[in-house]
């Protein structure tokens, strides 16, 4: 009995009687860095081994000097900040949207089936196939990207808005009306904490989504920003620098990915799933 009572001690414990995880092996940023290694070591031995044509693949290194040439640029900051901007007012117009309508779809059952059908036929539609419709209305100026931004952000907040909505406890709703309290108060104290998780995940997706097709309306419509730049290294036969600029769009996206994880913990603090990531 003192045997199994002092075994049982020697565990470390959490919270209400929760056993600690703990996490063998080398740490998540060391093994992150060991695979950008070793990405960028088969990259740079690919072209010096003859397997493909250095000059459509030029090595990494020449890549990689090219990048860092970039940073001392005042163009190509000017073009990362033009990104940013049509990347950022899309987000925030997709947001405010996509927040607002489902709560109020989600909230009301007619409303909910109504517009059911209709969602499932917008949400597939790609992006990409606006782009004729977005240079007839603006031309190729910034709306046309924040036309196709908006619309791909919009669909992944209205989607996990909605899913949250929808999981709202039914006997917490009732007792919220039981207790007179408005829809707006419901939505406040009862269905807003359920749904925040399931937002804040449609929100890092739709940062994602909204800096691919930023740059792709870059790239196809010819708005400035960095997919513009790639589109004139390309065109004159810039192979390092168009290299070097897609790279720096793959690092602007881990960059927006790494800070929206950071606002998501932040804001989940609360949430179990948050205080999961934190045991160590």
């Amino acid at each position: 009995m003192t045997a199994v009572a002092s075994s049982a001690s020697s565990q470390p414990v959490t919270g209400k009687g929760q056993k600690r995880r703990t996490r063998t092996g080398p740490p998540r940023p060391l093994l992150g860095l060991a695979g950008i290694i070793g990405f960028l070591l088969i990259w740079e031995a690919l072209p010096r081994l003859g397997v493909v044509n250095p000059d459509f693949l030029p090595p990494a290194s020449e890549v990689l000097v090219v990048f860092v040439q970039n940073l001392g640029l005042t163009a190509f900051w000017v073009a990362v900040g033009q990104t940013l901007i049509s990347w950022g007012l899309g987000l925030a117009v997709a947001t405010i949207a996509a927040l607002a309508l489902g709560l109020i779809i989600g909230s009301n059952n007619f409303l909910r089936k109504a517009t059911h059908s209709t969602i499932e036929f917008l949400r597939p539609i790609p992006s990409v196939a606006l782009i004729p419709l977005a240079v007839l209305i603006f031309g190729v100026d910034r709306g046309s990207a924040l036309m196709l931004v908006i619309y791909a952000s919009f669909w992944q907040v209205l989607i996990q808005v909605l899913y949250g909505v929808a999981d709202v406890d039914t006997v917490a709703n009732d007792t919220a009306k039981s207790y007179g309290l408005g829809a707006i108060a419901r939505i406040r104290y009862v269905v807003w904490p359920t749904t925040l998780p399931y937002f804040m995940t449609g929100l890092r997706l739709a940062a994602a989504v909204a800096l691919i097709l930023a740059i792709t309306a870059e790239l196809i419509i010819g708005n400035p920003g960095l997919g513009h730049q790639i589109a004139l290294a390309q065109s004159g036969a810039a192979v390092s620098a168009m290299y070097a600029l897609i790279l720096a769009t793959g690092l602007l996206g881990v960059l927006i990915n790494l800070a929206m994880r950071l606002v998501e913990r932040r804001t989940l603090a609360w949430h179990s799933s948050i205080r999961g990531e934190a045991i160590v």
